[in-house]
């Protein structure tokens, strides 16, 4: 293993407390990272990749990439290579994700995750992993918690370590605690060369939009941002309404209230 750190200490601090907070690493791990290429799957491959020098527990890592076919020239030697230079073997599969988008008429965005979350999953029960790394950052989740909220009335987000009880996985967010410029920023200090995106929805997603809304809101309102990450978390102050009834619970309601008339 390379005496050369793969990623500074001092870039490593939220790194460690998402492992260790949201306890993420067992003896006998095998993690399979879902390794997409761009700046945060890469520096998540680093990142690991030096902590399982170090770490107390011994784990193993691969990487993992779907091809989504969006363009014929797809990037596997240079992600082996990649991989290679951590010592890091890497697994990549083709998965027609427009094909299936005309068949299953949704959105081509909530298509191309469902169907690469499911061919990483698979793929990490065939090969004998029992945890998927995935490099969702903080602005992610807190741009899905606010994406739910809008768009389906849902107090949701990424969660740190998410157990799969149908398949035994496990899939971890070890990037949780970092900001997406954070990210940016590193990836330049470590000289990492993210691939270009090939997805012709880049940039034009209800992702996007979101992303575009907070800054909106943030130059308004500064601690927009901090406030909905704050949101995200449970706490002994909410306030929220109860759960909503079913039709036939609150019939059965309505029905024995009126019944305490003739009583």
């Amino acid at each position: 293993m390379s005496r050369t750190p793969f990623v500074p200490a001092e870039l490593l601090s939220k790194l460690w407390r998402a492992v260790i907070e949201f306890d993420m690493l067992q003896a006998g791990d095998r993690i399979l990272i879902g390794l997409s290429g761009g700046k945060d799957s890469m520096f998540l491959t680093a990142a690991l990749a030096e902590i399982q020098k170090y770490a107390p527990v011994p784990f193993d890592l691969a990487c993992y990439t779907v091809d989504a076919m969006f363009s014929p020239a797809f990037p596997k030697a240079e992600l082996e290579a990649f991989c290679g230079y951590y010592g890091l073997k890497h697994y990549s599969e083709k998965v027609d994700v427009n094909s299936a988008w005309q068949n299953k008429g949704n959105t081509p965005c909530f298509t191309c995750a469902y169907f690469r979350r499911a061919a990483t999953n698979r793929t990490a029960l065939e090969l004998g992993f029992n945890k998927v790394a995935l490099a969702h950052h903080h602005d992610d989740a807190v741009e899905t918690f606010l994406m739910n909220v809008l768009t389906s009335g849902q107090l949701r987000t990424f969660l740190p370590v998410t157990p799969l009880s149908r398949t035994g996985l496990t899939v971890l967010r070890p990037l949780l605690y970092y900001r997406e410029a954070e990210i940016i920023d590193m990836v330049r200090q470590l000289d990492l060369q993210p691939l270009r995106n090939p997805c012709p929805y880049d940039g034009h997603t209800k992702r996007q939009d979101i992303k575009e809304h907070i800054r909106e809101l943030e130059k308004r309102s500064p601690e927009v941002y901090d406030h909905l990450a704050a949101a995200m978390r449970n706490a002994p102050n909410q306030e929220l309404w109860p759960e909503q009834l079913s039709q036939k619970q609150l019939a059965d309601k309505f029905h024995n209230f009126w019944r305490q008339k003739s009583n």
